[in-house]
């Protein structure tokens, strides 16, 4: 291969691959014309339910409703402090901060870029009433450490798996561990639908029901409101491309696995690249696999000339960010987070990469 315009993410390879049947769910659907909260919708989530292990999973509308979700079942109020990240996409913290809560950021792990527990105790206070570990770029956090620090603290946890559904801690699912736990079906996610979607799960019934009411606008029956709640339903074509979707799951996740390991064995001597590390006891969904340059602009530059697409995340840290100012955070604060923000840059990254296009990419690299 002397030359090649790469995928990133292989959206159409995969709808080609999985048409027929998604057609004909999208067309069941149109048919019965059943578009919110069809009976699609508790066949996915049954379907999730029995793939993840959690007791009880909850579509939604994306992400960042899963998240506001989560909090506002377990009741975070304003003044409220939850524990994160700053080297996250803006939804981790920007839905603390809708609700009125504040964000309080420590420095992440150098190897995994997640959340540092042996930063978390230094920074819990009187106001401290959840823990946010981010599964970023497919990788469940150290939850195990999490977890002893909020037992002791009683302290809630709410997993970030926006990035990482299908991902193993100890041999379990990020989905099923703290109180609640997020993900994203966002298109270019490794479970991914043709437009926005979410989920939350957890293993407490009550949080599960409160989350099924929040969804529809807080009702507990038609239009009798029990909570404040909000419009965050998934939409019944997307729980439908969903259905297929995770029926092939397995297979795409293992093959996700299989580039990862090609890149890792393909870049293993380029000393110029620092590449992902996965924890012994964790397994990853490679949502993106990333890398970390010193000249990356030149790098990304370099790669795009010769048809190899690549981006970053992320390039700023949330605590420099404009709109987190208030917290009166400044550069230098997080210096891991800053140092890796102005290194990492991911590679494309999907299930049906060749061989050739990874030996394309890293000979260029």
């Amino acid at each position: 291969m002397t030359s090649c315009k790469i995928d990133f993410a292989k959206l159409q390879y995969q709808y080609q691959l999985y048409k027929i049947e998604i057609d004909e769910a999208i067309h069941a659907v149109l048919d019965k014309s059943n578009y919110i909260m069809g009976e699609e919708i508790s066949q996915l989530e049954e379907s999730l339910q029995e793939f993840t292990k959690a007791k009880y999973a909850i579509s939604c509308s994306n992400g960042t409703d899963a998240l506001l979700l989560a909090m506002m079942a377990l009741d975070i109020k304003p003044g409220d402090e939850i524990i994160t990240t700053p080297f996250t996409f803006i939804a981790t913290a920007e839905t603390i901060a809708f609700l009125g809560a504040i964000p309080v950021f420590i420095d992440i792990d150098e190897k995994t870029y997640n959340i540092n527990p042996d930063l978390i105790e230094e920074k819990i206070t009187s106001r401290t009433k959840a823990i946010m570990p981010v599964s970023l770029y497919g990788q469940p956090s150290d939850m195990d450490a999490i977890q002893i620090i909020a037992n002791k603290h009683n302290l809630k946890v709410i997993v970030d798996g926006a990035q990482s559904f299908g991902s193993t801690s100890n041999n379990m699912t990020d989905s099923s561990l703290g109180d609640i736990s997020t993900t994203s079906f966002f298109p270019a996610k490794p479970l991914g639908c043709f437009g926005d979607g979410g989920a939350v799960f957890t293993n407490n019934e009550e949080l599960s029901i409160k989350m099924k009411q929040l969804r529809v606008h807080g009702q507990n029956k038609r239009y009798h409101h029990k909570y404040i709640g909000m419009g965050g339903r998934l939409d019944t074509i997307q729980a439908a491309i969903l259905n297929v979707k995770l029926k092939y799951y397995p297979k795409d996740l293992s093959l996700r696995q299989e580039v990862a390991s090609k890149y890792t064995e393909a870049l293993k001597d380029k000393s110029n690249l620092i590449l992902p590390f996965v924890e012994r006891n964790a397994t990853s969904a490679w949502a993106q696999y990333s890398v970390r340059v010193k000249n990356r602009d030149e790098v990304q530059s370099s790669l795009k000339e010769q048809g190899i697409p690549t981006a970053v995340h992320y390039p700023m840290p949330l605590h420099l960010q404009e709109c987190f100012k208030y917290l009166g955070y400044k550069e230098g604060d997080f210096p891991i987070s800053e140092i890796v923000s102005n290194e990492i840059m991911s590679l494309p990254m999907n299930p049906y990469l060749t061989d050739d296009e990874i030996k394309y990419i890293s000979g260029k690299l």
